[in-house]
């Protein structure tokens, strides 16, 4: 029998959980630093080596962390349903619990890119990206994330994995960060959706989207046992 295709849109809530800090505060700053000043092609041209220091920070705290139990319970997944996380999180602690199919919507912070060839993408070994990095054709080494302001390549590929889904399941994001919220717009008719992030009002009901009021760590748990039942009635 064929399984079922479930698509996760996951957010940075699910990674706050493991310890990596979330930007959107209501300061506007991330870690100290205003978000364009370290997150944008303009802050890159002010000063790209504050830009290299910022995700070489980064990129040690993320290294460190550990899967939570909502990772934990997508991985698991995997054994009873064709499963896609699409998520907006640079960081692989969906790999490290054992994911196998994730797409990275705003890239992966263990990867430099050319800034002459984007197609031209290498792992980070070690923890740091320094100036005078060059690819192969000598140009300087930027961090492989999306920034603002910049193209999103991968939408397309997301939005036709969403299209397919049997359920769509949005964790640790309220739907705020465009594009990837309009992908909840690409789920077929009979798909059944769900969203978990504890920001969402209880007793909402988006556009038909049943709700949890939790963190990924209760919430996705509390999805397993609901899909698993489902699954052994089909």
């Amino acid at each position: 029998m064929q399984k079922q295709k479930i698509v996760v849109l996951t957010g940075a809530g699910i990674s706050a959980e493991s310890g990596i800090p979330t930007f959107r505060g209501g300061d506007g700053l991330w870690e100290g630093h205003d978000i364009m000043d370290v997150a944008s092609p303009i802050g890159w041209k002010k000063d790209r080596n504050l830009v290299l220091e910022f995700y070489n920070e980064r990129r040690k705290v993320a290294k460190r962390a550990e899967p939570n139990k909502g990772h934990i319970v997508l991985a698991e997944l995997e054994k009873h349903f064709d499963i896609t996380i699409i998520t907006q999180n640079v960081d692989n602690l969906h790999e490290k619990a054992g994911s196998t199919n994730v797409v990275h919507l705003h890239g992966q912070l263990f990867e430099s890119r050319s800034t002459l060839d984007d197609t031209l993408i290498y792992p980070i070994k070690g923890d740091f990206l320094n100036e005078g990095d060059k690819c192969e054709k000598g140009s300087q080494l930027r961090p492989n994330i999306v920034w603002f302001g910049e193209d999103v390549p991968l939408m397309q590929e997301a939005a036709e994995i969403t299209s397919e889904a049997d359920y769509f399941i949005i964790v640790g994001t309220s739907l705020q960060v465009y594009p990837a919220a309009n992908l909840i717009d690409y789920t077929p008719s009979n798909c059944k959706s769900f969203i978990i992030d504890p920001s969402i009002p209880s007793n909402s009901n988006i556009s038909g989207i049943k709700t949890i009021k939790e963190k990924g760590s209760i919430g996705l748990p509390i999805i397993m046992d609901y899909l698993m039942k489902l699954d052994k009635n089909i």
